[in-house]
């Protein structure tokens, strides 16, 4: 069983959070999967932006989202 290090982005209303965690690999055929705490830990950062709380939701980087136009036009 080996870790490494990963970054999920967390986003919810005007924020973005990205959160720093430890991915365990393991040798079977599953996916990586982070630790019980890790994963209690998005819940937390997830939960904090959704209340508006940036304070609690500090455990990795927080950014806050502007909008710069007023609508988006996509090209095929």
């Amino acid at each position: 069983m080996k870790r490494r290090t990963y970054t999920k982005i967390v986003y919810k209303g005007n924020y973005i959070a990205l959160v720093p965690l430890q991915l365990i690999d393991v040798e079977d055929d599953w996916s990586s999967y982070p630790s019980l705490e890790d994963a209690y830990t998005l819940d937390e950062v997830r939960e904090a932006l959704k209340r508006g709380d940036i304070e609690a939701a500090q455990r990795g980087e927080v950014f806050r989202l502007t909008r710069v136009s007023g609508k988006i036009f996509l090209e095929h």
